[in-house]
């Protein structure tokens, strides 16, 4: 054991809980293996409070399902999944290294355009989701999705990613003939780009490709050439595409994202939204 160690193990255990309430949860995991005092400092409530939410009571009263727990670690370890809160409408948990925030906004938190008209889209429950509904585009000329959060209940001095995360079916059409424009904006900083909302069945794609080939053509003069987002595949089977960054500081700001594709007046249908996932960026 090196001489810095036989030092910490002489100090007394609250004192050495204060010291690990200024680490990080990673480093109070670390620290619970070094020795038995470690480990009984380690497990101290005033360690994990420090890393919970300064309004986690408030959080925690919000949940639609209660958690059992008796010390504030147990606590952490719960918010560590997401859980849901707001009425099932919003999903929240904490990044298990670094305590960070996430949220994920539900299909019922955005502002989606013509949602409530059935013949364009429709509101229904899949077992893949973790909400209660998720939208899905039966068939519309215009695109636009839009949704906000407030930096207060994010971590402060972070920088943050907001990601659509959404299913395109089998059945998808029309959407990738022309770009969508998504943007992040917080105050003056603004986050814009063009993305291309792809489908994997590249037969179909191919077809597509040629029925649309002529009013592509004519559609791609209207709109700003940008670069080809990437849907990527998540481990909870859904798809997510990045919308941009933004850096969440120590004022309470109003954070705005959106996906539009209006400037092609096409048909498009097949998207499952499930909502805006909002999570720091290492």
């Amino acid at each position: 054991m090196s001489n810095s160690m036989v030092g910490f193990d002489m100090l007394p255990g609250d004192c050495v809980s204060k010291i690990l309430s200024f680490t990080s949860p990673a480093d109070a995991f670390r620290s619970s293996m070094v020795s038995s005092m470690f480990h009984s400092a380690a497990e101290s409530d005033v360690v994990w409070e420090k890393f919970l939410p300064t309004d986690y009571k408030d959080g925690v009263s919000r949940l639609i399902t209660p958690l059992t727990f008796t010390t504030k670690k147990e606590l952490f370890v719960c918010l560590c999944n997401p859980v849901l809160i707001d009425g099932g409408r919003k999903s929240f948990k904490l990044e298990k290294l670094s305590g960070k925030i996430s949220y994920m906004l539900s299909a019922r938190e955005l502002s989606i355009t013509w949602s409530n008209d059935p013949m364009q889209w429709s509101w229904k429950s899949i077992p893949q989701s973790r909400f209660s509904e998720v939208a899905e585009l039966r068939t519309t000329c215009w695109l636009e999705i839009h949704g906000k959060i407030s930096t207060q209940i994010l971590s402060p001095n972070t920088r943050y990613g907001a990601y659509l995360i959404m299913k395109i079916s089998n059945r998808a059409y029309g959407l990738d003939s022309i770009p969508s424009e998504v943007l992040v904006k917080v105050g003056n900083e603004i986050c814009h780009d063009m993305i291309y909302l792809r489908h994997e069945d590249r037969k179909k794609q191919q077809m597509e490709c040629m029925f649309y080939r002529n009013r592509t053509e004519v559609l791609s003069k209207r709109v700003i050439e940008g670069t080809e987002g990437i849907s990527n595949e998540r481990k909870d089977g859904w798809m997510e595409i990045e919308l941009g960054e933004f850096f969440s500081g120590e004022a309470n700001e109003e954070v705005k994202m959106s996906l539009m594709e209006v400037k092609g007046y096409q048909l498009k249908g097949g998207i499952i939204i499930e909502g805006i996932e909002v999570r720091p960026i290492h």
